[in-house]
């Protein structure tokens, strides 16, 4: 399966080809971003870079997870002391063990719909055209 680099308009890696050196150096033309602005570069100074990106909406990963892990150590809980079980075992080593299993399980779950999540958002990503704003203004106000 190949990936899209939505940084440059071609779908390519950003980098000219013989602009850049092994380590990603800038060479003759590029910079270290390898977007062509450094060295001699063929756009005027005046002329504004033009550059087409994917824009989505993408899910993190790590608050599905936490969260399936959650519901899996509820699932746990309800189970081990919800509903009638051995009389041999005691209901602590019963939520323990089902804890371990629901809620790897869980967080297995979590990752699985935030991936199919991720998936859906590349289906609904738009595309759009940025253009670099010179900054000839200081940061600092005082300097």
């Amino acid at each position: 399966m190949a990936f899209e680099d939505s940084n440059t308009p071609d779908g390519g890696s950003g980098t000219a080809g013989n602009g850049t050196n092994a380590n990603g150096t800038a060479g003759n033309g590029t910079n270290a971003n390898g977007n062509g602005t450094g060295g001699n570069s063929t756009n005027p100074s005046n002329s504004p870079e033009r550059r087409g990106v994917t824009v989505r909406r993408a899910p993190r990963f790590v608050p599905f997870m936490v969260l399936g892990g959650l519901v899996g150590i509820i699932v746990a809980a309800v189970v081990a002391y919800g509903l009638p079980g051995d009389p041999s075992f005691d209901a602590n080593s019963v939520f323990g063990f089902f804890l371990v299993a629901f809620g790897a399980g869980g967080v297995i779950l979590g990752a699985i719909v935030a991936l199919v999540l991720d998936r859906l958002s590349v289906r609904r990503a738009e595309r759009a055209v940025v253009e670099s704003v010179p900054d000839n203004a200081p940061d600092d106000p005082d300097a």
